[in-house]
C-alpha cells in the first residue's frame, strides 16, 4: 500500500483503522476473522462510507462525495 519511506501513504489507511477501531468493533470481542468480518462489512458499507463526514472530502461522506463528483463530472462531458 505505500512506498518505502513515505508515510503519506498510510495516512488514510491508518484513520481509518483508528474509526475501525474506536467508533465500532472492540477487538476483543470476535473469537475468529469470520465472526469479525459481517460487522467490519457493515461498518464500511453502512457508516463509514454513507454516514460519516470527512474532513477531506469537504465534510461529506464518500458516497455523497462521489455521487457528486461523477454528475459533475457527466455534466462536463455532455455533448453540447
Amino acid at each position: 500500500m505505500s512506498r518505502p519511506s513515505n508515510a503519506v501513504d498510510i495516512a488514510k489507511a491508518e484513520s481509518f483503522q483508528k474509526a475501525l477501531k474506536t467508533e465500532q468493533l472492540n477487538p476483543l470481542s470476535f473469537k475468529t476473522i469470520s465472526d469479525a468480518r459481517t460487522p467490519i462489512d457493515d461498518l464500511i458499507a453502512n457508516i463509514y462510507n454513507s454516514d460519516r463526514q470527512h474532513s477531506a472530502l469537504g465534510y461529506c461522506p464518500p458516497l455523497e462525495f462521489e455521487q457528486a463528483f461523477t454528475l459533475n463530472k457527466s455534466k462536463s462531458t455532455a455533448p453540447r
